[in-house]
């Protein structure tokens, strides 16, 4: 093989590039060939190379600092001719250390290639292979012009490795540098094997491919294996991890109560940091049912999404009467919607500010269009992972709306809330829920001076709103005063008191009335004390993973005050208005397990267990039947860095009811999990017995499964039920899905194909 190295010519640089000779220059390109032969044709000027072809282009990369002088020479000098004298070009290199820093950018290898030095073109034969670093292109002829990288090619394949992404053609013609335009082809956002038919892929007459962009497609078919199964006059796929305008995959479902729906989603990209995404949506039995989600992100902690869906509901006409008595439901209104969103945005100075929004036109709608790339779940879920937090449950009648300031200092915090209720409750007689416009708390704690004292506050202040009824503002101040006390080495004590002055000033609207003083003042003393004391002990236990455990055992004693006051004049906004007297000693025991160890070099220390247990007993003035509290208890064991148990119970020791809660939960490396969540409680009036459970298990390579319900065993009925399973390849997956609710039983089957948008998705 003949082989002429970059450093006796830039062949291809002084016949693409002619200005080259004549100027100097800081940015050079280079083609090298290799071949088996290589000739030469005067007439037209040609170079003909045969058998395992390689064509490299090479990319000087940009100088550095000492100017050094390197000799150029033409295409016969490449080809091991004649040298011709050229003149010399300039560049800037560095003279000592390092050699020249050189980047392949293009290889096109064939059996046959053909340079046309006039037309700075090359025609290409067998074996085709146009590599760069992100794609390639395979054929078996085509032509190719060097310096516009542009060409067309028969019977061609793309490969993407970064998208998996496969287009073949009858005819592919290279048009830009990531651009395709093809003729008569199909495509695949997956790797397909050689001599295999792809298990899905859109055909099309005439398509234009945009490497890591989109393509767009006319007349087009999506076909499972070789047989069309759908039709569409133009569509757009994604077919890159960089965001662009463009109709994402359309949402298919059949529902007896919603009709057939249909839902083609609108991705708008209006910045790096911005999108919109519209979702014109029809369900025949409802009729049409818009919505946007607006979103934008800065950062980690400076993002914000916004969604809206709305519908003008043909059921909820008064007439359909059917349907009010089938489903029970209320609502009277039949333009219905819902808006949602979260905010979150970080300054400078350690100011934190969290928005959520959650806005509905009635209590149904969120337990009637809970499914679909708009509905209830699907928009929990993606808030939950974009922003930690989602939604309140569909069936909470005062949904929260907040926006929350926070500014914190060394030990200190202010913090203002602007809380507003979206009422749904089916009894509109009851009062109208409270918003704070605003609420503002400020606490915080400081050590005084040299001394063993230390000062903590809570400032609280309120301004309460209802449109009808009782509201107004609260000063709230509850400064406190501790300190250790001297009791022993062995001892562990503190001290602290404090004096809660809670100022009203009451205002009313509407037909309510207020018939006690406007301006009330309450003034309440607080006093506790704690003594305890801390044991520990090491336990020798060497197994696999620990060398052994830790146990930290801590009884302690405490005793609390809060002086009695009459507070049924006040009014009675939330929890901080009524406060009942307290005059009683706590008393418990916390034990903390510790598994400690090093394996492999590898710290194995870990939290294993606690378990506390403590009761109170009430010293009242007068005698009391029942001075002890019930018994609480908690448990939490980490058997493992992968399973977690957690257990707390109340149990009247009066024989009055006990409550218990049990958390467990379990994963595995490969994603597999189960979690139960088990609460019975009858205490003090309450009865609930409930259980919620989900597993997921990937039963094979291919198949998973998952389950999950929440059941009351008190009412005697399942809240809600969700089965799926899912059969996984790697083009393609589907999902079987089932979900029960006491309105409702929905079946669905749910398609995804690789790196394409949203599944497609039936509902029965």
């Amino acid at each position: 093989m003949t082989r002429l190295p970059l450093h006796m010519a830039a062949l291809l640089v002084l016949i693409t590039y002619p200005g080259f000779l004549q100027a100097e220059t800081v940015k050079t390109e280079e083609w090298q060939i290799e071949a088996d032969k290589i000739s030469r044709f005067d007439n037209p000027e040609s170079v003909v190379a045969e058998g395992n072809v390689v064509l490299t282009k090479i990319r000087i990369l940009p100088p550095r600092q000492t100017v050094v002088q390197n000799e150029t020479s033409a295409w016969a000098v490449l080809l091991e001719e004649a040298a011709v004298n050229e003149p010399v070009a300039v560049t800037q290199e560095t003279s000592e250390g390092s050699p020249p820093r050189r980047k392949t950018e293009v290889i096109i290898k064939a059996d046959w290639i053909a340079y046309d030095v006039e037309r700075n073109s090359i025609k290409v034969r067998g074996n085709i292979a146009i590599v760069s670093d992100t794609d390639q292109l395979l054929a078996n002829e085509g032509t190719f012009n060097l310096g516009e990288e542009s060409g067309t090619f028969k019977q061609a394949t793309i490969l993407r490795e970064t998208m998996d992404l496969h287009v073949e053609g009858e005819t592919i013609e290279k048009i830009g540098a990531n651009t395709f335009h093809l003729e008569n082809g199909w495509m695949v956002t997956c790797k397909v094997e050689e001599g295999l038919t792809p298990p899905w892929s859109f055909a099309a007459a005439d398509t234009k491919v945009t490497q890591g962009e989109y393509a767009t497609l006319k007349h087009a078919t999506f076909r499972i294996k070789n047989i069309p199964v759908f039709y569409t006059p133009w569509i757009m796929i994604p077919v890159g991890n960089k965001r662009q305008t463009g109709v994402l995959i359309p949402e298919l479902s059949i529902s007896s109560k919603n009709g057939f729906g249909f839902n083609l989603p609108l991705f708008i990209n209006i910045s790096d940091s911005a999108d919109l995404t519209l979702y014109p949506e029809v369900l025949t039995k409802r009729g049409f049912m818009p919505g946007m989600e607006f979103r934008y992100t800065l950062g980690s902690q400076k993002k914000a999404g916004i969604m809206a869906t709305y519908v003008h509901d043909i059921l909820s006409d008064p007439d359909e009467t059917s349907y009010w008595e089938e489903t029970g439901y209320t609502h009277t209104n039949q333009g219905r919607y819902w808006v949602r969103g979260k905010l979150d945005h970080d300054f400078s100075n350690n100011i934190i500010t969290r928005v959520d929004i959650d806005v509905v036109s009635d209590r149904n709608y969120l337990s009637e269009f809970n499914t679909g790339i708009t509905g209830v779940d699907n928009s929990n879920d993606r808030f939950l992972k974009a922003f930690g937090r989602g939604f309140q449950n569909n069936t909470t009648d005062l949904r929260e709306n907040t926006m929350k300031i926070l500014k914190s200092w060394d030990k200190m915090a202010l913090e203002g809330v602007i809380l507003g209720i979206n009422d749904v409750r089916r009894n509109k007689t009851d009062p109208p829920p409270l918003w704070k416009l605003p609420s503002l708390d400020f606490t915080g704690s400081k050590i005084l001076g040299a001394t063993p004292l230390s000062l903590a506050w809570n400032a609280d202040y309120v301004h309460y709103y209802r449109k009808d009824g009782v509201d107004g503002q609260r000063f709230d101040l509850f400064p406190r005063l501790s300190m250790p006390l001297p009791l022993g080495q062995y001892l562990e004590s503190r001290v602290e008191a404090g004096v809660r002055d809670t100022y009203y000033n009451v205002t009313t609207f509407g037909d309510e009335t207020w018939d006690k003083n406007t301006s009330q003042n309450r003034l309440l003393g607080k006093f506790h004390t704690e003594v305890g004391t801390t044991l520990l002990r090491n336990f020798s236990m060497e197994t696999q993973n620990t060398d052994g455990l830790t146990h930290n055992l801590r009884p302690y004693i405490q005793y609390d005050y809060l002086t009695d006051e009459n507070q049924e004049d006040l009014p009675d906004f939330d929890s901080v208005d009524r406060k009942d007297h307290e005059n009683k000693v706590t008393y418990g025991v916390d034990n903390f397990f510790t598994l400690f160890g090093n394996r492999n070099d590898e710290d194995t220390d870990r939290d294993y267990a606690y378990l506390k247990i403590k009761q109170s007993y009430e010293l009242q003035s007068e005698e009391s039947d029942t001075p002890f509290t019930p018994v609480e208890i908690k448990l939490r064991w980490n058997p493992t860095r992968q399973a977690k148990l957690n257990y707390k119970s109340e149990i009247d020791v009066y024989g009055d009811g006990s409550s218990h809660t049990v958390e467990a939960a379990y994963t595995n490396d490969r994603g597999d999990f189960i979690s139960i969540d088990y609460r019975f409680e009858d205490l003090e009036g309450e009865d609930t017995h409930q259980l919620n459970m989900a597993a997921k298990a990937q039963l094979t390579d291919t198949l998973i499964a998952s389950y999950d319900i929440e059941h009351s065993f008190s009412e005697n009925e399942t809240i809600e039920q969700n089965i799926s399973v899912t059969y996984i390849q790697p083009c393609w997956s589907v999902e079987l899905k089932s979900k029960y609710t006491p309105d409702s039983t929905l079946v669905a089957i749910f398609f995804t194909l690789a790196n394409i948008g949203t599944p497609l998705g039936i509902q029965l």
